[in-house]
């Protein structure tokens, strides 16, 4: 056994160490040459009645298909086992494994392990959604844009300690980029070219995955996902890239089946081709209403895009018709009325995880002589659906609406309005939009010059990398802004850079 993966079992060790589950890990870890479940495990989309078991076996030497037992217990020692099974793993889907136990106890917490070849996983923890009448709080963390080789993943390693009932991860899983894209400062870099084909998106993941806090955090709550771009391309619409690359649906395709592949998602929702559904209700309970948008698979095309370049711009209003387009749409005509009616009226929180900033941010004076100027990859680029969207979760009535969002490398606290321009309107729902896990931010000096021409922000900073730690109950929303004191050290300390609360029928976070 090599230094190189002796150190990475060693951290996997440390983790299972801090997770209880020493016994299961170190019985079968260094038994084979190759530690079949170096990648770690982790579980997803919980219901009242169960989730998603994932792990993913490696190792050159795989048969086509092999036997997985999982099991799931109602105690860490593994002495009330509670739902067992078999699965198959095999090597067109990189021997990645989803079981789905059911029947479950609602609102309780299990633990689970995976055995093939001889080898043990560690154990992971989970656990099932409340029952539908249970008014059972809610403690999650919201989390995007891990950029492997802009920082280490401090963040991670604080968010491991919380006591959480899930993770939603708001987009951005990976980065596609080549190894030599990397900051002349990066302790560490992505491996071989940029991620083309499903062998280099597989390695990709697999790169991710090694990190021994990603692992911790994965083995220590269930996960709720979307993505976003770089899980495929940046700033990609469907059917174009950036650079106007040809045959981009074989990218894309390559791209979906190895998001599935290494993420805790049903079987149900494998990917078709480039196809694959990550919008999704799920319920907590009788407390809140959680719904997540895919605001990539169906978009129109970026408006007003440089020359020769698809994706992503910074224009002015003036000079781009498009945006004031009502048939464009960053969700798709199918997913926006679908949307429209999954707004829930009985519970008194309404949770919207999607990928972006959702509030006006204009960089310029929209009163002075060029107007406003908009950034057309968020919904500043589709100003006319963002109006659609808070105008049906108005006529829905949906009570007490928190749009959760991430993608711009900074911690954003907004009003949303449906006008903007309009100083007296009123405030419909509240946007956290989270900064990154490691990924670089915007000059902070830039994002501090356009809180002035954004009065609906009650806060902005992105020169700081984190997450958000959020505490959900009848009465309030308590959101706590984490961050990172050096985010290319793992070990950094994580500290808190501001509270907010936002009480039941008062739209609008307050400084705490």
């Amino acid at each position: 056994m090599n230094a190189t993966r002796r150190h990475l079992l060693n951290n996997a060790l440390q983790t299972a160490l801090a997770l209880g589950a020493a016994p299961a890990f170190s019985r079968f870890a260094f038994a084979a040459d190759v530690d079949r479940f170096a990648l770690g495990v982790a579980s997803g989309c919980p219901r009242p009645g169960g989730m998603v078991l994932w792990t993913r076996l490696i190792g050159a030497d795989l048969p086509e298909q092999v036997a997985v037992q999982w099991e799931l217990a109602a105690d860490e020692g593994f002495r009330q086992i509670v739902a067992k099974g078999t699965e198959t793993a095999e090597a067109a889907w990189a021997h990645s494994v989803h079981a789905e136990p059911t029947g479950l106890s609602p609102g309780r917490w299990y633990w689970y392990r995976f055995t093939a070849l001889g080898a043990r996983s560690i154990t992971g923890r989970t656990r099932t959604a409340p029952a539908p009448d249970a008014a059972e709080p809610l403690r999650f963390a919201t989390a995007s844009c891990q950029r492997w080789d802009h920082g280490e993943y401090a963040a991670w390693r604080d968010m491991a300690t919380q006591e959480l009932d899930l993770v939603l991860f708001l987009g951005d899983y990976i980065y596609e980029y080549a190894g030599g894209s990397a900051p002349a400062d990066a302790t560490r870099r992505h491996s071989g070219g940029a991620a083309r084909g499903l062998d280099a998106y597989r390695a990709r993941y697999a790169q991710y995955k090694s990190d021994p806090h990603l692992q911790a955090i994965h083995a220590r709550a269930p996960w709720i996902l979307v993505w976003d771009d770089h899980e495929v391309a940046n700033d990609y619409s469907p059917g174009r890239a950036q650079d106007l690359e040809p045959n981009f649906d074989l990218r894309r395709a390559a791209a979906a089946q190895a998001y599935w592949e290494h993420l805790p998602f049903p079987k149900a929702v494998r990917p078709r081709g480039t196809d694959m559904r990550i919008h999704e209700r799920y319920d907590w309970g009788s407390l809140a209403r959680l719904i997540t948008l895919d605001d990539r698979q169906w978009r129109d095309p970026q408006a007003c895009p440089k020359p020769g370049r698809a994706g992503s711009n910074t224009v002015y209003l003036k000079d781009c018709e498009a945006l004031k387009d009502p048939r464009r749409s960053l969700l798709g005509a199918a997913q926006e009325r679908w949307l429209a009616q999954s707004w829930d009226t009985e519970r008194p929180w309404n949770l919207l995880g999607q990928q972006t900033l959702m509030a006006r941010s204009s960089w310029t004076d929209p009163a002075g002589p060029n107007g406003p100027q908009y950034w057309t990859e968020a919904w500043d680029g589709y100003p006319l659906a963002r109006q659609r969207l808070l105008g049906d979760m108005l006529a829905a009535k949906a009570n007490n609406p928190v749009v959760l969002g991430g993608d711009v490398h900074a911690n954003y606290i907004a009003d949303l309005k449906l006008d903007f321009d309009e100083g007296k309107a009123v405030t419909i729902a509240t946007e956290f939009c989270g900064t990154s896990i490691s990924s670089h931010g915007l000059p902070n000096d830039r994002v501090q010059a356009a809180m002035a021409w954004n009065p609906h922000l009650r806060h902005a900073r992105s020169d700081k990398r984190g997450y958000t730690l959020l505490d959900l109950n009848r009465q309030r929303l308590t959101a706590e802004l984490r961050t990172v004191d050096d985010a290319r050290n793992a070990h950094s300390p994580v500290n808190i850079e501001k509270r907010f609360v936002v009480e039941v029928g008062k739209s609008g976070a307050q400084s705490a």
